[in-house]
């Protein structure tokens, strides 16, 4: 397993971040997994690959040099590193892209053979290959992450939203224990990225980022010019699904009863959510989904309880039989429209009005932090 020595001040100076890069480059790995026959974890990346991937396949088939980059690129243990500059806060989509276009060509190729763990193939012994990555990681954010951009960027602070809140509750522990398949605290400063035998890192006193991606893809990265280190994660269950272009579905006959938007907020809380985090979901306003949750709660639909500083809402044993009902299936004791279980929360009030919303960079405590970031890990230990 590889792991990081982690002291306290450099988790207490930790952030998570938003990256619109991370969240393209993740991207680009689902379209890469979907072009292989992957057809997506839930039904929102399902719609999504079926809505891209035609125009992605047909773009690799007219550039044969691009479409053996991203093969190369994407190793079975090892992204090869200039693909994925360490995220800075703050830093634009094309800021960050830059920093791609940006590469040493001979880094980028020794960064490949790294990623093939064998020899480079003659077609890619050639300097171009940081422009074409560049422009491959444009079209994907061009075509198929920025017209989504606004909705997935809610759903990502409804995400760190939902981690600050789990460290109110659980401490540190819990956060780096649910953050993604693979890490998790081993005690005595030892912080498990992911499952490979990687030789341990001492990263005291550097900078700890965490950043989410809509996809359910992750990886780590870390800049040791600049002393920084981040892992990249996937948002969970149903925060993950709402940011496809299909919501869960919504009985009809649920619809009628309630309304459909009500109806929507219902079928979601199968699993703990605050407002904030139904509001990122659903794409209704934060007033909005707190007069839906009135209502269920009056209704004795919905039940509420307050973990640390946020509120979580879920489904009572009434909401399951009616949404059972609804659904013509009077057995079920499922969720049957959550894309998989949070129990975590938002920052969110009694009332559904926002404690603290979240923004695109969370410090969860005092302390400090350089900088740094050199390699990264695998696609394919999420």
């Amino acid at each position: 397993m590889g792991w990081w020595k982690v002291n306290a001040d450099t988790l207490a100076g930790s952030r998570f971040v938003l990256s619109p890069l991370a969240e393209a480059f993740a991207s680009l790995i689902l379209l890469h997994k979907g072009a292989g026959g992957y057809a997506g974890g839930h039904p929102g990346e399902h719609a999504w690959l079926r809505t891209h991937l035609p125009a992605y396949r047909a773009l690799l088939a007219r550039d044969p040099v691009t479409a053996l980059l991203v093969r190369a690129g994407l190793g079975r243990e090892w992204i090869a590193d200039f693909l994925t500059p360490t995220p800075r806060d703050g830093e634009s989509f094309a800021e960050g892209v830059a920093r791609v276009r940006a590469a040493d060509p001979a880094a980028a190729r020794a960064h490949l053979r790294t990623s093939l763990a064998g020899a480079l193939p003659a077609e890619l012994e050639r300097d171009d290959l940081p422009e074409r990555a560049a422009g491959l990681l444009e079209y994907v954010w061009t075509r198929a992450v920025r017209p989504s951009w606004e909705r997935r960027r809610r759903v990502l602070e409804a995400d760190v939203g939902a981690r600050t809140a789990q460290m109110s509750r659980g401490g540190w522990a819990a956060v780096l224990d649910a953050l993604r398949p693979g890490t998790r605290w081993l005690g005595e400063n030892r912080f498990q990225v992911n499952l490979h035998e990687y030789p341990p890192r001492e990263i005291s006193g550097a900078q700890l980022l965490f950043v989410p991606v809509t996809p359910q893809h992750g990886w780590v990265a870390w800049d040791e010019s600049e002393h920084r280190y981040a892992v990249v994660y996937p948002c969970a269950g149903v925060l993950a699904a709402g940011a496809g272009e299909r919501r869960p579905a919504v009985p009809a006959a649920l619809g009628a009863l309630l309304g459909g938007s009500r109806a929507q907020v219902l079928v979601l809380l199968g699993s703990p959510l605050s407002t904030t985090q139904l509001s990122a979901v659903t794409g209704q306003a934060l007033g909005s989904v707190g007069r839906h949750l009135r209502v269920l709660l009056d209704a004795g639909l919905v039940e509420r309880r307050r973990a640390g500083r946020s509120v979580l809402y879920s489904r009572t044993g009434a909401g399951q039989v009616l949404l059972a009902a609804a659904s013509g299936d009077a057995g079920s004791e499922g969720d049957a429209g959550a894309g998989g279980e949070t129990g975590t929360g938002g920052e969110t009030g009694a009332g559904g009005e926002p404690v603290s919303a979240p923004g695109s960079s969370v410090r969860i405590g005092p302390g400090r932090g350089a900088g740094s970031r050199e390699a990264l890990a695998s696609v394919h230990d999420h």
